[in-house]
């Protein structure tokens, strides 16, 4: 059996379980496996043409598949998949601490409140 780690915003799809034992010989066929026994994962992995997402990071044991043979990479028993989404963020664009009117973090420091080691 392979065993899939699955990211904490996708465990509601999993019943809440962090790990998931599939079958399958490779990547794509333990992907299909897992979400053969969670359906609503689907969606959130692959896209319409039945692609696995972009912005789904799989990797086995270590290693990023892409880095391997992707999708066909072939796995064995023991072997752990992670899937892992990609996190986008950040500032909205033209976003400038100097547009905010709250000062930078280094000048909000006062030197009476910082604490000293004794010497």
């Amino acid at each position: 059996m392979i065993t899939i780690r699955v990211p904490t915003p996708l465990r509601p799809y999993t019943g809440g379980a962090k790990e998931v034992e599939v079958s399958g010989e490779t990547v794509t066929e333990a992907l299909g496996d897992l979400v053969q026994h969670y359906p609503d994962l689907k969606r959130h992995l692959f896209d319409d043409a039945g692609a696995l997402r972009a912005y789904v990071n799989v990797f086995l044991n270590d290693d990023d598949v892409r880095t391997l043979q992707g999708e066909a990479t072939p796995l064995k028993p023991g072997d752990r998949l992670m899937i892992i989404p990609s996190i986008a963020g950040g500032a909205p664009t033209g976003w400038r601490r100097e547009e905010r009117q709250e000062p930078a973090p280094s000048a909000r420091i006062r030197l009476g409140s910082v604490p000293t080691r004794p010497a």
